[in-house]
């Protein structure tokens, strides 16, 4: 009887020890659901290593993009090379963002999820809040550039970081050999936070397990029943968007669709259980990298991503939109709504580092179009469970869109050797 246990003690030590990171973390998300759902007095005690967990990769993004960028621009060879990589991402990122502005508009026309529905009267103080924040373009342009490098830094802004390192880093290409000394420390920075990377995420089971287990706490899965045809609609239209956009991208740039979704699914999988692309992004850069994505354009199109091609919130925000008129009872005409999916292509771009980006700009739209800002009562309630969903796919978008564009590029992805990526050309 001693033998036969110390066996199964063995046995499950061995299992254990095998679990790849990515499968901890579906422990974790499934463990912290359990204890969210039937023991909610233990999360109180779980919280804050969700709050450890978060912190220590935030702390790594801005050294993280600053190093990365500063390396890859210095090393790309010319500013004429540089904006055609730029000009190639904004392109795409225009055009898939479009395509998931007509999914969302298409769903919630079909499944009409908000028929049946009544808006309360009562406004929840952060949609209060929302609402009035000022979203302009002047503001957007007077916004891009940090006023402190270190404020930016602080509040964890992602564009303003990007644009800031890329700035410092076509400065450095341009004084040649005198920066070289900045540019080993910028690759020596990358590297560490890398490998500073490789340790926090030794906690991310941990912080994935109670920041579910903290959600269902709050909001209780039981949240979700009355507005289940709602929910439902946007994961169905998410997973239409991959079927009938994400997939016949990477067919047409001859990106190979299993493995690619293998190498990213550990990021994605973190994304979608702390409803946070900043948690992924450390290692959804060193997957792209292992993927054969070069630094130079992994560390540039990535983090400009996170600000102009968020395919899932733009779709949640059409689909929304609309949910709301349905549920108010108000007729949107085809008109109308091709006009609110123009809205959108506009105010959903860079507005990443405000916090409740989406509930902001939802905000901003149902002001514009005259629908009541009582609806956002409606939602609050599953958002936190469609938000898991929308920033796995703005991820996964991401790293996509990264990919594309180094085969534009004439990088030789695992598609032709089943290996690292090489370079066709040199570029």
């Amino acid at each position: 009887m001693a033998g036969s246990k110390s066996w199964y003690a063995g046995w499950m030590i061995t299992l254990l020890r095998r679990l790849s990171l990515t499968q901890w973390i579906f422990v974790g998300l499934f463990g912290g659901f359990a204890i969210g759902a039937w023991a909610p007095g233990i999360v109180p005690y779980l919280t804050p290593f969700r709050g450890l967990f978060l912190h220590g990769i935030k702390c790594i993004i801005a050294p993280l993009i600053f190093g990365t960028l500063v390396t890859g621009i210095a090393s790309a060879g010319s500013f004429k090379q540089l904006g055609r990589i730029g000009l190639k991402a904004f392109i795409y990122f225009e055009v898939v963002t479009t395509l998931a502005l007509v999914i969302g508009l298409a769903a919630v026309n079909l499944l009409k999820p908000g028929i049946g529905l009544k808006i309360g009267a009562a406004l929840p103080d952060i949609a209060v809040q929302a609402a009035q924040t000022k979203m302009s373009f002047g503001g957007f342009i007077e916004h891009l550039l940090p006023s402190n490098i270190a404020e930016a830094v602080v509040k964890g802004d992602v564009l303003q970081i990007v644009i800031f390192s890329t700035i410092f880093a076509i400065a450095a290409l341009a004084i040649g050999e005198r920066a070289k000394p900045m540019l080993a420390f910028a690759e020596a920075l990358a590297e560490i936070m890398f490998k500073f990377t490789s340790y926090i995420m030794l906690l991310a089971p941990l912080g994935v397990g109670a920041a579910m287990a903290a959600s269902v706490s709050e909001h209780g899965w039981q949240v979700i029943l009355p507005m289940m045809k709602l929910v439902g609609t946007l994961y169905l239209a998410l997973f239409v968007f991959i079927l009938a956009v994400l997939l016949p991208v990477c067919k047409i740039f001859k990106i190979p669709p299993i493995k690619f979704f293998r190498q990213v699914r550990e990021p994605v999988t973190l994304a979608f259980a702390t409803t946070s692309s900043e948690s992924a992004y450390p290692d959804a850069l060193k997957k792209l990298e292992e993927f054969g994505v070069p630094r130079k354009i992994s560390s540039f199109v990535l983090p400009l991503g996170y600000s102009f091609n968020l395919d899932g919130s733009t779709l949640y925000l059409a689909l929304a939109s609309v949910f709301i008129a349905q549920a108010a009872g108000i007729e949107l005409t085809l008109t109308t709504q091709i006009m609110m999916m123009l809205t959108l292509m506009l105010t959903t771009k860079g507005v990443a580092a405000v916090p409740r980006a989406s509930i902001v700009v939802l905000s901003a739209t149902l002001t514009t179009f005259g629908l009541p800002l009582e609806g956002i009562a409606l939602i609050l309630g599953v958002d936190e469970f469609m938000d898991m969903g929308r920033t796995a796919v703005n991820l996964l978008g991401n790293c996509l869109a990264t990919s594309v564009i180094a085969r534009t590029e004439g990088i030789i992805l695992p598609n032709d050797h089943g290996g690292r990526g090489e370079m066709a050309d040199q570029i």
